[in-house]
């Protein structure tokens, strides 16, 4: 995912399993994708799992074109942290990505700002693409500070990563509002975002991968997908459908064509 001048942006859908699943259950979601799955030319599939189901995803979808990842990590390589993930660990299975900064984490685990910074390089020191998720609450909207709680929670990796990394990493924009909740920020509330995190990255924000969260579904993911910077999903609960996952893949793959 380097950053070529004039290389064009695939795009990209990741599903998020978040706390869901079973072998059983997964075995049967697992089942129908691989049924229906035809490999995409122009878009990068990934699935998040829970950690304990990862070998589960990893054997299914090895040699598919889908590749999987983590939803989360512990920023240490090693230690005294029970109940923690590490990137080493998620790289033993060949994981190609890892959620970081979900805003679910940052509510329910108070994961700051400068923590999400850390995890974020620790995933790219195991070869891991860090998917980084960006989003304001429903009050910083209203008060009409959304661009700016987008900033301060960039300007914090951007700071000690340094824009550069970021030609290996993804963004996603999720507004803590529209996040299982059945709203969707509207396309053009989406695309504003999107535009801003582009030209925070300078001459690198051009090829940055980015990905809107929040309640897509296949009704609106063709409409999403067809604005210029929006590359693809962050996908929670339709993640969990085969055919709604499936659709929208192919809404993704339609959309690479745009422009």
């Amino acid at each position: 995912m380097a950053f070529e001048p004039g290389i064009r942006r695939r795009q990209m859908v990741v599903g998020n399993w978040k706390m869901n699943g079973s072998k059983q259950e997964n075995t049967h979601l697992l089942a129908e994708v691989m049924h229906s799955w035809v490999p995409l030319t122009q878009v990068d599939v990934a699935i998040c799992p829970p950690f304990v189901y990862l070998p589960q995803v990893a054997d299914t979808l090895q040699g598919s074109g889908i590749v999987w990842g983590g939803q989360s990590i512990n920023p240490n390589a090693t230690g005294a942290f029970t109940g923690e993930v590490s990137a080493r660990m998620l790289s033993d299975f060949d994981a190609a990505y890892v959620i970081v900064g979900h805003n679910e984490r940052r509510r329910l685990r108070g994961e700051s700002d400068q923590y999400v910074a850390e995890q974020f390089l620790a995933a790219q020191r195991e070869g891991l693409i860090p998917i980084l998720c960006v989003g304001e609450s429903e009050e910083a909207r209203e008060a009409g500070h959304a661009l700016d709680a987008i900033t301060a929670q960039l300007s914090v990796v951007i700071e000690k990563a340094g824009i550069g990394a970021f030609a290996n990493a993804v963004v996603a924009y999720e507004p803590i509002w529209a996040v299982g909740t059945g709203k969707s920020a509207t396309p053009q509330e989406a695309e504003q975002v999107h535009k801003h995190i582009r030209q925070l990255f300078g001459d690198l924000g051009s090829q940055l991968t980015l990905l809107y969260g929040g309640s897509v579904k296949v009704h609106n993911a063709a409409e999403l997908f067809a604005l210029e910077d929006i590359d693809g999903a962050l996908l929670g609960g339709a993640s969990l459908d085969a055919k709604e996952f499936l659709a929208i893949c192919r809404c993704a793959e339609q959309a690479s064509h745009k422009g």
